[in-house]
């Protein structure tokens, strides 16, 4: 009896088996493209897609995260980010941390545009006047007479600000700078500008190239690039 038992389960598995595949003949063979090519080569298919295609492959499993998460795959994202830029944040460059996590960092704070006393120390600036300004100034200024390399300016943590030696504009007087913002419900920004000595505030702006511009009627300031610069610039954490 037990042996007719078997031999009646074995035909019911044939048949569903028998049946599996006639539902299944004329339709594609689904499987997991990571199954199939394995880790490493999934890693050389991944590493043709750009940073947003990639970074879907992050929710498609957990298999696949852990792939598409690869520091092999975002350190050459990072560098295509970074190419052309004028300033790497600081905390994209934080030893220990992944590159994924640089990365998503980066974009993050190169959409920031609230300045911090760390962006104006850690550049120097190039400073000149504007149109609006009086001529007698604009005559001092090599960016409008084109006879000599353009004037800088140097913000300290101490809340002071500087120039080269021999800055015919400079003159040698003490100066000093503040950073105002005031924020209203759920964090938003009402306002914000810098102010140096009791001039005119500076509205900020910052550029494609995360470059930074402070300008008002009278003068420009924009911050040289320095990409290169050893552990990064700004602020430590993500300010928004």
């Amino acid at each position: 009896m037990e042996e007719g038992l078997a031999l009646v389960v074995e035909r019911k598995g044939k048949k569903r088996k028998r049946k599996k595949m006639r539902e299944d003949r004329g339709r594609p063979f689904c499987q997991d493209p990571l199954d199939v090519l394995g880790r490493d080569l999934m890693l050389r298919v991944l590493n043709n897609l750009d940073a947003r295609s990639l970074a879907l492959c992050l929710v498609v499993s957990r298999t696949w995260n852990r792939v598409a998460s690869s520091d092999l795959l975002w350190t050459s994202k990072c560098e295509e980010l970074w190419c052309g830029k004028a300033h790497i944040p600081r905390l994209s460059l934080v030893r220990g941390i992944s590159k994924l996590d640089a990365y998503s960092l980066s974009v993050m704070d190169g959409k920031r545009n609230r300045i911090m006393r760390d962006d104006l120390c850690d550049h120097v600036w190039e400073f000149h006047f504007t149109k609006a300004a009086p001529e007698y100034w604009r005559n001092l200024d090599p960016y409008w007479k084109g006879n000599g390399p353009p004037m800088h300016r140097y913000f300290h943590p101490d809340g002071s600000q500087t120039a080269d030696p021999g800055d015919k504009v400079w003159g040698g007087h003490e100066s000093c700078y503040s950073i105002v913002t005031s924020i209203i419900g759920e964090g938003k920004i009402r306002e914000h500008y810098v102010r140096i000595n009791r001039w005119r505030p500076l509205a900020v702006s910052r550029k494609q190239d995360w470059s930074w511009e402070m300008t008002n009627n009278l003068f420009c300031y924009s911050s040289i690039p320095d990409a290169y610069k050893e552990g990064g610039t700004g602020p430590l954490f993500l300010v928004m």
